[in-house]
């Protein structure tokens, strides 16, 4: 069997477990683009992280998260971490209550 080895690989990893949706980080809350829903960050279960840095550049740091919403929408969030953070998402995600963070289960 073939190891995962980017971020792509476990991407679609991930979508072809179901999570499906996708969201993006405005004013505090998580918004399922389709649905146009917003939760907050108690209304979000962290199922997975994983971190990568860049193949070119190890300062390109990301982590993909898979994520499932309280009304049961799972998805993936993308976030950039070190110098190109997206602020506004890493407020979000460690706004999530600890007892949310699944990370450590498998999927």
């Amino acid at each position: 069997m073939e190891q995962e080895r980017n971020e792509l690989d476990y991407i679609k990893k991930y979508q072809a477990r179901g999570y499906t949706s996708s969201f993006k980080c405005n004013n505090d809350v998580l918004i399922e683009l389709t649905s146009k829903k917003a939760y907050k960050p108690n209304q979000i279960f962290i199922k997975r992280t994983q971190r990568f840095e860049g193949l070119s550049n190890p300062s390109d740091m990301s982590i993909l998260y898979a994520i499932e919403t309280e009304d049961g929408k799972k998805g993936l969030v993308t976030a950039s971490y070190g110098i190109d953070s997206d602020t506004d998402l890493d407020t979000f995600f460690k706004n999530i209550p600890k007892e949310n963070d699944h990370s450590n289960d498998v999927i």
